[in-house]
């Protein structure tokens, strides 16, 4: 694949590999258009059900897309009161939804009066804020190159170590040493407000055709959105691609969202582990004991920590201790790999990121939250006259613990719901049902009936639980 990139059986078997994701992505949005129904793409949309498939309730971005037919802008609760909302340059109306169950819909409608043009998102003079978070764009990098939360005082992004958040550092070849920057930026107000405000920050970038970034904020959401689109060239020689998070977090530590677990950097870490990057599944956060700020990767799962660490063959495996450091690297794509890896990554990708600033110390239901919010927004879709809203089918207490699970039982019988307990100490979970009486059980990873639960399941701080749920049959 490296030495022969353009062979017609490496562009077969690259065609192979690249089928996965994209039938992986195919049936992902076949099964939710198949959950969420379709009312038929020519009918006008007048009412809305809006679904959070969270395990708390929920106040998120609603966004639809430009091509959906709606009555108009103007969005309605069901009690009738008007929310702000917002057409974007893409087309999309966005508005926010408060409050939504968990587990549960509102109902939105829609009308072709005035939309109610109301919310604190602002873009003016290269700051974007909504009241609870302020960004200040650099004109001349592009970077984000402060960042302050309403009740975090301290700045946050640390501008000495780079030029700032979401800079592009490229490497030539494998040493760090030959690392690149992009160009003077072009930045422009694309979101005027007032539910979303955003500006468009364009550069020349090595290894890249194009380079555009959108930074923007919500009304009433306490943190910012990065979406960088890296129009790649086709290039053959070994590279780097990395985009700079560089935060301000004296004596902060570093923890990872891992599979199943938290992940504290070097204490949690065994001898002879991968020091060089390390893969992340939803957040990162940073955190000293009185503020810090929660990362989000959505799109890419490769972190370095404190420096760029490309893998010169000769030093791979050299790197054994991670140095405290609150800068982060997004990893997000290089072709080193050379046994079966695609030589290149030429054409348009998007990285998505969110950040946001927290007071007290580190919070990992908080974190979580925080991250599972970002990869399963809240999802929208239209409904008949005479729908109503949906009450939570099931709630969860307290709020350290988290759903991550929750579906039918393979018997057809019943519902399994697996939990985590990201609270510090063990917790006693309770669950409610709504609609017919149901019985809940103790279960295994194979779904197996244990013993009945009757006041709540103990979990262990950090530790899962699957409980089974099945309606009881009438007497």
């Amino acid at each position: 694949s490296v030495d022969e990139p353009e062979a017609p059986f490496v562009k077969s078997q690259w065609a192979i590999k690249q089928a996965f994701a994209l039938e992986g992505s195919r049936k992902a949005q076949a099964l939710t258009q198949d959950a969420l129904g379709n009312p038929g793409a020519d009918k006008t949309v007048d009412l809305l059900r809006v679904y959070n498939t969270s395990s708390w309730e929920r106040t998120s971005l609603v966004t639809l897309p430009a091509s959906m037919k709606l009555a108009g802008d103007c969005v309605k609760e069901a009690s009738g009161r008007e929310v702000p909302s917002q057409r974007l340059a893409s087309g999309e109306l966005v508005f926010v939804a408060k409050s939504v169950p968990a587990f549960g819909a509102q109902l939105y409608h829609l009308s072709n009066r005035p939309a109610l043009a109301k919310g604190k998102a602002e873009a003016k003079d290269n700051v974007l804020s909504n009241g609870l978070v302020t960004l200040r764009i650099d004109p001349a990098t592009g970077a984000i190159s402060s960042l302050k939360g309403n009740k975090v005082e301290q700045e946050l992004a640390d501008v000495s170590v780079e030029a700032g958040l979401n800079a592009y550092v490229y490497v030539e070849g494998r040493d760090p040493k030959n690392r690149k920057v992009s160009g003077a930026a072009t930045v422009k107000v694309l979101e005027p407000g007032p539910v979303v405000a955003s500006y468009l920050i364009e550069s020349p970038a090595p290894g890249c055709r194009s380079l555009r970034s959108e930074v923007r904020v919500v009304d009433g959401l306490p943190y910012a959105e990065i979406v960088a689109h890296l129009d790649r060239e086709n290039v053959y020689k070994q590279e780097g691609v990395h985009l700079a998070f560089p935060f301000n977090v004296p004596q902060g530590v570093v923890r990872l969202d891992t599979p199943w677990a938290v992940t504290e950097i070097e204490k949690d870490q065994i001898d002879g582990s991968c020091k060089e990057y390390l893969t992340v599944q939803r957040w990162v956060d940073v955190s000293n004991a009185d503020y810090g700020v929660t990362w989000a990767p959505i799109d890419a799962p490769m972190v370095e920590i404190g420096a760029l660490t490309t893998g010169i063959r000769e030093d791979i495996g050299k790197r054994t201790k991670i140095e405290p450091s609150t800068l982060l690297y997004s990893y997000v794509m290089n072709n080193y790999w050379e046994t079966n890896y695609k030589a290149s990554q030429e054409g348009l990708t998007t990285f998505r990121y969110a950040v946001q600033p927290h007071t007290g110390g580190f919070d990992a239901a908080h974190s979580a939250r925080f991250g599972m919010e970002q990869s399963t927004p809240l999802l929208a879709t239209p409904v008949a006259r005479g729908e109503d809203a949906l009450k939570s089918r099931l709630t969860v207490s307290p709020n350290s613990v988290v759903v991550t699970n929750y579906k039918p039982s393979d018997d057809g019988k019943g519902w399994v719901v697996r939990l985590q307990n990201f609270s510090p100490k063990q917790e006693v979970v309770r669950l409610e049902t709504k609609g017919p009486k149901t019985a809940l059980y103790q279960s295994d990873v194979f779904e197996n009936r244990g013993a009945a639960l009757k006041d709540g399941l103990s979990i262990p701080s950090m530790d899962f639980a699957t409980v089974r749920i099945e309606e009881e049959k009438a007497k």
